[in-house]
This record gives C-alpha cells, sequence and structure tokens, in this order.
C-alpha cells in the first residue's frame, strides 16, 4: 500500500498499486466505493499492457483517511487527488473514473491539467441533479442534513442501498459521505459536462448498452467517444469485466 499526506491537519490518502510502465493508469471509484474491489481484476486483466496501475482511494473513502475539517467538495478531492498525484510522481496519465468519480475526474483534468491526458468516465455524473428523498444513491443521501444523516439517516440509506454497496459505503466517514452526495448533487460552475466537452484531451464515456448518458450526440459533437458496454449496469467493470477489459484496452496508449 501506498500513502501520500495531501492535507494541511496530515490526513494521508492512500491507494493500492500495480507496477508497470509510466504513463501510468489512475482508477476513482465512485460514491460510497473502494477503488481496488472494484477495480483490481480490470487493472491487472492480461488484455492490458503492463503499465504501473494507480488503485487509489478519495479522503473520506476506503483506506484514505477522513479529516472532519475537509470539504468533500468535488474540486476540494480533486485538489487533494492532484497533490496524491504529484507526490506519486504521475504526470500525463491515463484516469479511469467511475459515476461521483468520474466527476472528480473531470475537475481534476480542468484544474491540473498536465496530470491527465486521457480521460475515460465509466457512468460518470455529468450534470447536478436536486436531491430526491427515499433515493438509494447520493441524491437520496443529499436530501438529508448533514446532522441527521450522520444521526440516523445513514441507517436508512444502508437498507437501501442492499449488501453489496454498503459493503464498501460502510468504510465510508459519514459526514464525508454526505458532503461529497450534496456537492454531486450541486454540480460544478460550469457544469461537469462543460467541462468535459471543452478538454483538450482524449476523452471518452462508458454506459450500459441501451443506457447512454442524456445529450450523448452533443458529446460526440465535443469529441467524446460514448461506447456502449454489453450485459452491465452502472457497476459495469464488475458487471462485464471482459467487455470492460476489452474496450478500455482500445483507448488506453
Amino acid at each position: 500500500m501506498h500513502d501520500a499526506i495531501v492535507h494541511p491537519g496530515g490526513a494521508r490518502m492512500r491507494w493500492v498499486e500495480l507496477p508497470g510502465a509510466d504513463p501510468a493508469r489512475v482508477y476513482i471509484h465512485g460514491l460510497g466505493a473502494t477503488s481496488a474491489p472494484y477495480y483490481a481484476e480490470v487493472a491487472a486483466h492480461p488484455l492490458l499492457p503492463r503499465h504501473r496501475s494507480l488503485l487509489i482511494d478519495l479522503l473520506g473513502f476506503g483506506i484514505s483517511d477522513r479529516p472532519q475539517d475537509f470539504s468533500y467538495t468535488l474540486e476540494a478531492h480533486a485538489d487533494t487527488l492532484a497533490e496524491a498525484l504529484r507526490k506519486a510522481g504521475v504526470a500525463g496519465a491515463s484516469v479511469i473514473a467511475h459515476s461521483m468519480g468520474g466527476a472528480v475526474a473531470i475537475v481534476l483534468a480542468a484544474r491540473h491539467p498536465e496530470l491527465v491526458s486521457n480521460l475515460i468516465l465509466v457512468d460518470a455524473n455529468l450534470d447536478p441533479h436536486p436531491p430526491v428523498p427515499v433515493q438509494p444513491g447520493s441524491s437520496g443521501i443529499a436530501s438529508y442534513t448533514e446532522e441527521a444523516f450522520v444521526s440516523y439517516g445513514w441507517k436508512e440509506v444502508r437498507d437501501r442501498v442492499g449488501p453489496h454497496w454498503w459493503s464498501t459505503m460502510r468504510l465510508a466517514d459519514p459526514r464525508g459521505l454526505h458532503r461529497t452526495a450534496v456537492s454531486l448533487a450541486e454540480g460544478t460552475h460550469p457544469t461537469m459536462r462543460e467541462m468535459l466537452k471543452a478538454l483538450p484531451i482524449h476523452r471518452a464515456f462508458l454506459h450500459p448498452e441501451g443506457d447512454a448518458p442524456a445529450a450523448a450526440d452533443d458529446l460526440r459533437a465535443a469529441g467524446v467517444q460514448v461506447l456502449g458496454i454489453p450485459e452491465s449496469g452502472h457497476n459495469i467493470m464488475l458487471d462485464n469485466p471482459e467487455a470492460f477489459a476489452r474496450t478500455i484496452r482500445t483507448l488506453l496508449p
């Protein structure tokens, strides 16, 4: 395991690293997830040529620290991730990012362009969305106040998301989980979608086949490859790792 101090209070971001050639590949998890369980099979897949691969956990999630004085906005996540990557000696990486992690990766590429040369988004959040009570994901979490979520809301969310998602969500700091969900619901300015369209790097958006992102033609017109993965749901890399690996093989340098 590797780590780097990324916060003035000494909080560390940690990652599992697979050895290989540069440029590195950086794998970023979604909300309430952790990177190693989601990406290990794909990162080590025999279809992919060996490259240095960092399966990294954002602050507040998985094996990384949980500072209570951290804002957990998408921008703050991107900036601390940038600090970790610089300390790891990463530049010009291919970034593979799922769901909420895709939103963070877009902000990372916009704010720290020297770190990202290739961006592969996996059913990522591109637009702000209003909090919706009794929903299992980020919109449901964001519908609580922070104190209500920490007090009892997390238990209701646990019962809604089910055992598989909860197996990693239970590792997240409750305040960090809530603040991240609120920031994801609010989105960025400009929006993640607009930032993605403006990035001057190779970009791809992978989605479950038959469930393309909103305004997919607009993304294509901006140069984003939009690719459907068969026999998969939101967690594409877990649902169909073989097809996922074949697809990202065509997108990686």
